[in-house]
């Protein structure tokens, strides 16, 4: 991902790539660019401009995949995002609609037109209006706006070619993608305030419940743009001749039910727990089975018989293999024991995201959130927390409508949210005592995201304004895709979290072999010992915690200890301080001060709530 320009970038047409969430703007981007980018079945996912090369033929451009929008009122920052670069230096826009949502797509085209840029309109998942037992009659469309229109099923790939024709057909004659002169003076309002922000998916009353969106020609509060897109809706989508082939099927009917209290809500508890079980199951299934054999049995012996080859011992032999020995410890703690639940727990999540059912999740939410006053679409930065904080945090941009949301996000996320390399530290750490420690650990990070979200909705001025959320169809994951993006998270991992743990680990070692890390340790003792009821030792992964938080879990590992101590140093590393690089995220997107609240709070709750338990259980 390219996050700036260069001389290059400037000698090339720019191309906006703009739509609603969910429609398939990712795909084409990832198609059309070769560049991987998160491609995800919910809003909030595309949270930066993503920018690649493009070639339309003879026509090298630089393609931007512009945040997915629903419209131009720039409500949000997503909606601003995409304002800004229509108002830039754009010279033509590939506008993404929705097949299946046509109306509300229609809208935010018609806001597009009134920006004088030439348009290549992109009708996606024309597959799934075809299973409704409907029609799509793009030349029509082409006809009535004078404009090029593609119909795509972006998955599979279908009209690309015909995409790639249409953009090279109008770099080179901009003429053919300006609107007909009627089109573009037609009084559609640029502006239409935050009632016209709505889809024909799902729209929330302001008091905690989520609503489905009337039709159209049941709206109070349509304007010229929407009275437009109904009637453009009307012209172009037509019955199929054969409904009887389209006749409604499983995902169909369950796409209703799941949104709603029943079976919605326990639907949603028996996906929840079996998610669960997935990152668990076959995490410690890939570790046990396959990574601990592979480095215990073989790639440790051939280090350590090599180390020893070359050194004498002392502290440099120690440095590599000792205590902490980075050649060691750097490859099993990242490796051996968190990777295998950063695959599985990524599998699970890309299962859910594919398959449409985030959204409803959101929608089943929207109510116990507007309590803490957020809202269902929330569960996204919260579930993108679980993998990593960063896209968590930078997530509140698109999800969030008030920085009061942001700002309560952020501070449950940086408390309470443990990612991926905790989850999978504390899955090594308990699971083979019981798992049952492990749901505990989990149950506490619930019930402190809940107090977190009542404590700062109490304490935090800002209102909620009414919630939009894009309910897209429910599919079957395409196993292309989830096993591409799987493969595309977990190289991430392997480039960013665990290269840094094992930077984190290499210094530990150095300072661990000086005896630096004894000296600063004794200061701890105290609290750690009687306080917490640890051994002496564990004050020395509250140190290395400060660099990467799962390193104030896995050094238990080594340590002798009971159910109860164990539990303890999960529940201490849940709540300590975040990454550097989370501190650093927080400052970038918030301010020096709210990275030093995040600070105080995370190391006073840590310490506070560890205590506790074990005060607790030394009673019981």
């Amino acid at each position: 991902m390219v996050n700036e320009s260069t001389d290059t970038d400037a000698d090339r047409p720019r191309i906006a790539l703009i739509g609603p969430p969910n429609v398939g703007k990712s795909v084409l981007f990832n198609a059309l660019t070769g560049l991987d980018a998160g491609v995800a079945n919910y809003s909030g996912t595309t949270v930066e401009y993503k920018r690649g090369t493009a070639r339309f033929r003879d026509h090298e451009t630089t393609l931007v995949d512009v945040p997915g929008t629903h419209s131009l009122a720039a409500t949000n920052e997503a909606e601003q995002l995409a304002v800004d670069m229509l108002e830039g230096e754009c010279d033509l826009v590939i506008c993404v609609l929705d097949a299946v949502n046509l109306e509300s797509s229609l809208h935010l085209l018609l806001e597009v037109l009134q920006y004088d840029i030439p348009v290549v309109v992109a009708i996606n998942r024309v597959d799934l209006l075809e299973k409704e037992g409907k029609r799509l009659r793009p030349n029509d469309l082409a006809s009535t706006l004078g404009l090029p229109v593609v119909p795509t099923v972006a998955t599979i790939g279908k009209g690309f070619d015909d995409l790639v024709a249409a953009v090279a057909a109008s770099l080179e004659d901009p003429s053919r993608a300006g609107p007909r002169q009627h089109v573009a003076e037609t009084d559609l309002g640029r502006k239409t305030g935050v009632d016209e922000n709505v889809t024909t998916s799902e729209k929330s009353n302001g008091a905690g419940e989520t609503k489905a969106a009337p039709p159209f020609e049941n709206r109070a509060d349509s304007g010229p743009s929407w009275e437009r897109a109904g009637e453009l809706c009307e012209e172009v989508v037509v019955e199929d001749d054969e409904p009887e082939a389209h006749e409604s099927g499983y995902l169909e009917r369950w796409s209703d039910l799941l949104v709603k209290p029943w079976p919605g809500l326990p639907v949603a508890g028996l996906v929840l727990v079996g998610t669960f079980a997935l990152v668990v199951g076959v995490g410690m299934g890939i570790r046990q089975y396959l990574m601990i054999p592979l480095f215990e049995g073989l790639v440790f012996p051939q280090i350590e018989n090599a180390v020893r080859a070359v050194t004498v011992p002392g502290i440099y032999r120690d440095v590599l293999i000792g205590d902490y020995g980075f050649l060691i410890k750097g490859l099993e703690w990242p490796f051996a024991l968190v990777l295998p639940y950063v695959v599985s727990f990524y599998f699970a999540l890309s299962l859910l995201e594919d398959s449409g059912y985030l959204p409803r999740l959101a929608v089943l939410l929207d109510g116990l959130f507007g309590r803490m006053g957020l809202s269902g679409s929330n569960v996204v930065p919260l579930l993108l927390g679980y993998g990593c904080a960063i896209p968590g945090i930078t997530a509140t941009r698109a999800t969030s409508n008030s920085e009061t949301q942001r700002m309560t996000m952020m501070l449950m996320i940086t408390l309470a949210v443990p990612c991926v390399a905790q989850t999978g530290a504390f899955i090594a750490l308990l699971a083979e005592e019981t798992v049952l420690l492990v749901v505990a650990v989990f149950l506490v990070s619930f019930a402190a995201l809940g107090l977190a979200g009542l404590a700062l909705d109490a304490t935090l001025e800002g209102t909620r304004q009414p919630t939009v959320t894009d309910v897209p169809p429910l599919l079957f994951p395409p196993v292309r895709q989830t096993y591409r993006k799987v493969w595309m998270r977990m190289k991430q991992f392997v480039t960013g979290g665990a290269l840094h743990m094992v930077y984190a680990i290499a210094f530990a070692s150095v300072l661990y072999e000086l005896g630096v890390l004894e000296v600063a340790s004794r200061y701890l003792e105290p609290l750690v010992v009687g306080w917490l009821n640890l051994p002496a030792e564990a004050a020395t992964p509250l140190i290395l915690g400060i660099v990467r938080r799962e390193l104030t879990v896995l050094p238990l590992l080594e340590m002798d200890l009971a159910m109860g101590q164990l539990f303890v140093g999960a529940i201490v590393g849940l709540f300590y301080v975040p990454c550097i690089a989370v501190f650093a995220t927080v400052a970038q997107e918030f301010s020096l001060r709210a990275a030093g609240l995040v600070l105080v709070m995370t190391m006073a709750v840590s310490f506070f709530v560890g205590g506790l338990f074990a005060q607790l259980l030394m009673v019981v």
